[in-house]
């Protein structure tokens, strides 16, 4: 259990990533107020919420009943997140775990951001939603252990939410040095968590002894 709470929790910190989240949120806001901020940093955080869990839940029976299959998605699911880990590392942006450049041109026209770009794509963007679904995928219907990764998941988007609050703070302690330093330290978890995903994909599906 401790392993698979680590595991999800490493996960969803680097695919949710709140501290970058914090930042782009405490750009987009400026010129709001701190109610108007405050507002739309919880509405973010549940709707962010609702469709994680929602992918957590279903997203393994929507897939299996499209025919992919348990090694399919392990592979996959490792090869998305060697990517985000990848981009983190070397401190780009991809949109799978931030927004795009036209995605932020859009935000700022928008008076309310809550659904449009924080929930998502910035909280519950693909990288999540596929951590989500391959970390329940990996739970191998174990109901303990997957009340443990929707428990680590309601953990990291709490503690996201918290950062929403605290974006402005955040944001003038650490800088852009510092925000750029602890991307780059979950990129290589990130990275190694996939690579291990993609082994496992691998392993299960059996090519390597045909």
């Amino acid at each position: 259990m401790i392993e698979t709470a680590t595991v999800a929790l490493a996960t969803f910190f680097a695919t949710i990533a709140p501290i970058d989240a914090a930042t782009v949120f405490a750009a987009l806001t400026a010129t709001g107020t701190q109610e108007h901020k405050r507002s739309m940093a919880i509405r973010a955080t549940l709707i962010a919420a609702i469709i994680l869990i929602v992918f957590a839940l279903i997203g393994e029976f929507i897939l299996a009943s499209l025919g992919i299959s348990m090694a399919a998605l392990r592979s996959a699911g490792g090869i998305l997140l060697l990517l985000m880990g990848i981009d983190m590392v070397f401190a780009r942006s991809s949109g799978g775990t931030s927004t795009t450049d036209e995605e932020e041109r859009e935000a700022i026209s928008k008076q309310d951001i809550s659904i449009f770009p924080i929930a998502t794509p910035l909280i519950a963007g693909p990288g999540a939603m596929g951590a989500a679904i391959l970390l329940m995928a990996n739970t191998e219907g174990d109901l303990t252990r997957q009340v443990v990764v929707v428990t680590s998941l309601i953990v990291v988007l709490v503690i996201t939410g918290i950062a929403l609050l605290l974006a402005t703070k955040i944001h003038q302690i650490l800088g852009v040095t510092g925000m750029y330093v602890i991307s780059r330290i979950m990129g290589v978890l990130l990275s190694a968590l996939a690579v291990q995903f993609i082994f496992d994909g691998i392993k299960q599906s059996g090519i390597m002894l045909q």
